[in-house]
């Protein structure tokens, strides 16, 4: 039998590019460069004890496991 795959939520959006994003109800961060970019999103990840993955793009999101 195949085993449905999990869909993990996403807790939050850091961003570089405000206006290619679209949050669609996680709270969206934004930022102005790469290193403030990584820096948001792994204080996120130690606070929501989440993961952060980066999409390579100039965002980032926070996902609970």
């Amino acid at each position: 039998m195949m085993k449905t795959m999990d869909i993990k939520p996403i807790l939050a959006i850091i961003t570089m590019h405000k206006d290619k994003v679209n949050a669609g109800g996680a709270p969206l961060f934004i930022t102005e460069n790469k290193e403030e970019l990584q820096t948001v999103a792994f204080k996120l990840e130690k606070i929501l004890d989440a993961m952060a993955h980066d999409l390579e793009n100039g965002t980032m999101i926070i996902v609970k496991h």
